[in-house]
């Protein structure tokens, strides 16, 4: 055989040494049944999952190792009953792709579009509400991201069968607007980075209908469109600011009000602003904020903005979370042409002038790579076969030629697919036509022909080229199924079972007991004067929360109060408290500074919780056990073979 076929051995020799070579540099760190798992995948993950944790100890290896090869039981259970063939699934999984791809390609009519997609859009200012679902992290995995997509499919659900927006909104994890049924008030575009889908919906959803599930950096949303109307623009501005923060009950007021009647009697903006505002920020420049539109700041001092009719009119002192203001409008600058404002859209969109050039390297370096080839005789000829009729609408593609005009990588593109794409493009021929340049046409048309198909060919080869796409697109694929695996086997089997839940409480009801309670009075004061803060604590002490109210409220409604049943431990102002009857817990300043304290009006025992009561624990704690149990039954049905000798040359410490 290596007298007679000595190239075929050598071949084989060369084969055979490139996968001894592939083996070594990524070895195959365990299997399960024949499906390998290599070093590199497994790197990848245990870095990314543990972080700066990942300090490669033999302890912390084989932890996570046993972690994932259960998550590898899984996918592969899930594989075998073909869940990776459900039409559903394998939708969101070329969504996925689609929208990751985009990423690692540029498009320059994707651009255009999206410039002037973005003019457009701000014509208009819309009203939206929203429901969102929250990522406990900024860079979410793919299993947790399929969680939170549970939760909000589980609203839209409820919203397709008729509940109400507005009331689902508490749902919400926007703690802005839940208990606003979602509003958000009026946005305009172009929104932040990420949040690109939110905009096109907010734009592209009815007045009064709800969007679909549309996800942002922060999450999952679904919104709700309230109105529309011609946009407010924006708008620049100055402001005088007193706080209220520090200050007795109408203290604040007093200031503003002495600050309007100075610039009433016809003293510069800027002196008053010198000698009142309490705005650090802006002081030394006259009170200047900068330009606002119709969503960068609270509703209330947009509006009133916005309302000022000329350049240099001063609004009345108007009242905020954090004070009272009064506005000056600097300048209102009219909405432009698209050729004035295309070049500012166009770094906006970008958020990089060198987007262009990156397109062109990017199409550039691909056809090297993929050794494009063009047949420029056999397009000559074409050019020349062509009269004027080819400019108009009557031109018809000629019988279809098998002549090969350009490859890609081992791709062949005819005559006749060109001469295709040509007779199907009418307008685009027509539009480029109208200098009657026949070749202009032909090779301008050639050329979006060629980029289209080296960066569709280019898509084909992410996988390949790009590791971390293969491995996020391993992740998201393989989390979709073991979230359809689990979803069978642990979550539905735990909300359904009920027999088996009761079951499960009585065996371990212990475990679910309420601690010390009591009945408390949640007091809120809006304001921080220490003098007023201890006469409300005075009367707190002795008095019934409405006879505080009473008291207080005469001036203004200053306090207000909550009943609520607490557990003991967990509110911070209480921890340390004697936990009784009368106690006061210390005082905890909020976010809008306003001040909160609270008094234990009655103590009530521990006591056993009903499985009503408990339901949520229990059914976590049940699905914890059948996935054990799940887990036990797939490590006995299903091979798993750990390569020990790779696994201690990962070890570092």
């Amino acid at each position: 055989m290596i007298k007679t076929h000595r190239g075929i051995t050598l071949v084989w020799v060369f084969c055979l040494f490139s996968i001894l070579l592939t083996a070594q540099e990524d070895p195959i760190l365990f299997k399960v049944e024949d499906t390998p798992v290599h070093v590199s995948e497994f790197n990848y993950i245990y870095t990314k999952t543990n972080s700066t944790k990942a300090d490669y100890s033999e302890k912390s290896l084989r932890e996570y190792l046993d972690l994932y090869t259960n998550f590898k039981l899984k996918v592969h259970k899930a594989k075998e009953l073909k869940l990776d063939t459900i039409p559903i699934l394998k939708q969101e999984l070329e969504g996925y792709r689609k929208q990751l791809s985009s990423s690692y390609l540029t498009d320059k009519q994707v651009k255009e579009r999206l410039i002037k997609e973005a003019y457009n859009r701000k014509k208009e200012d819309v009203n939206v509400s929203h429901i969102l679902k929250r990522f406990s992290t900024r860079l979410p995995t793919p299993k947790d991201t399929l969680l939170i997509y549970q939760k909000i499919s589980e609203i839209q659900s409820k919203l397709k069968k008729g509940e109400k927006f507005e009331a689902l909104a508490k749902l919400s994890e926007d703690a802005y607007t839940k208990d606003n049924g979602g509003e958000m008030g009026y946005i305009n575009a172009l929104l932040p980075s990420g949040f690109y889908d939110f905009e096109t919906a907010a734009y592209n959803t009815p007045i009064g209908k709800h969007s679909g599930i549309i996800r942002t950096p922060m999450g999952y949303h679904i919104l709700k469109v309230n109105s529309k109307r011609p946009a407010m623009g924006t708008v620049e501005v100055a402001h005088v600011l007193i706080r209220n923060k520090g200050k007795a009950a109408g203290e604040a007021k007093q200031k503003i009000e002495a600050a309007y009647a100075e610039l009433k009697k016809g003293a510069l903006f800027g002196d008053v602003v010198d000698n009142y505002s309490e705005d650090k920020k802006t002081k030394a420049n006259a009170g200047r904020i900068g330009f606002w539109k119709t969503n960068s700041t609270e509703a209330i001092l947009t509006k009133t903005a916005f309302d000022l009719k000329s350049d240099g009119d001063i609004s009345e002192p108007i009242e905020s979370s954090i004070g009272w203001h009064i506005i000056r409008r600097i300048s209102k600058p009219e909405f432009k042409t698209f050729e004035i404002e295309r070049a500012k859209l166009q770094a906006q969109v970008e958020k990089d002038a060198r987007l262009e050039m990156a397109n062109n390297a990017l199409l550039s370096r691909l056809k090297k790579e993929n050794n494009f080839t063009i047949q420029q005789a056999t397009l000559d000829r074409f050019i020349k076969s062509l009269d004027k009729t080819f400019l108009s609408f009557k031109w018809k593609a000629p019988a279809p030629s098998n002549e090969k005009l350009f490859s890609i990588a081992d791709n062949v593109f005819t005559l006749g697919d060109y001469s295709d794409y040509l007779a199907q493009n009418k307008r685009e021929r027509g539009r480029l036509g109208r200098r009657g340049d026949i070749a202009n046409v032909v090779n301008i048309m050639l050329e979006k022909y060629v980029n289209d198909k080296v960066i569709a060919y280019e898509k084909t080869q992410l996988e390949k080229k790009y590791p971390d796409f293969r491995a996020l697109m391993r992740e998201y694929e393989e989390g979709i199924l073991l979230f359809e695996v689990t979803k069978q086997n642990v979550w539905d089997k735990a909300s359904q079972d009920t027999s088996g839940l009761i079951s499960f409480y009585e065996k371990n009801k212990t475990n679910y007991k309420y601690k010390s309670r009591a009945k408390a009075t949640k007091y809120t004061l809006q304001s921080q004067s220490e003098k007023l803060l201890a006469k409300v604590r005075k009367y707190a002490k002795k008095k019934s929360p409405t006879s505080v109210l009473s008291k207080i409220n005469k001036a203004g409604k200053l306090l207000k109060f909550d009943e609520e049943e607490i557990e003991e431990g967990k509110i911070n102002a209480l921890k340390g408290s004697n936990w009784k009857k009368g106690t006061l817990s210390k005082n905890e300043i909020n976010d809008d500074n306003s001040v909160t304290f609270y008094k234990i009006e009655s103590t009530l025992p521990s006591r056993q919780k009903t499985l009503k009561e408990a339901r949520g624990y229990v059914v976590a704690d049940y699905q914890d056990k059948l996935e054990k149990a799940w887990v036990k039954s797939l490590r006995d049905t299903y091979k798993v073979d750990i390569n020990e000798e790779v696994l201690k040359s990962l070890i570092k410490k």
